[in-house]
């Protein structure tokens, strides 16, 4: 793999991609439906969708792990207390799923392996 100036800017806009659907999942995955937690299975739907697209357009594990890198950073800087003291994250049973559940999915999708590779060896 030989380094590009394209290549870096198409891992520097998934990981702002990244940090967007990490934001917005990390804000509402506490939502519930009545007894569903709607908004964490949207969340890692969503969070799995967009890794998986971005893997298969791309081609490149590097540009999928960028935006889960950026997933993963926004879940930890929104997890903490805030400066008037609000945690998006409660320690709760969703609060732990999603914590834990975000960076599974990012390893699954940037570890499956490449169905059609330009160069099996």
């Amino acid at each position: 793999m030989e380094f590009s100036w394209s290549r870096l800017g198409s891992w520097l806009i998934a990981a702002a991609v990244g940090v967007v659907y990490g934001s917005a999942g990390t804000v509402a995955h506490a939502y519930m439906l009545g007894p569903v937690p709607l908004g964490l299975v949207l969340a890692l739907l969503g969070c799995a969708a967009l890794l998986a697209s971005i893997r298969l357009l791309t081609g490149d594990r590097w540009s999928a792990l960028a935006a889960g890198l950026g997933m993963m950073a926004a879940a930890l800087v929104f997890s903490g207390a805030g400066p008037g003291g609000s945690i998006i994250v409660p320690q709760s049973t969703l609060g732990t799923v999603w914590t834990l559940a975000l960076p599974l999915v990012v390893a699954v999708v940037i570890a499956w392996p490449t169905r059609f590779a330009a160069d099996p060896r």
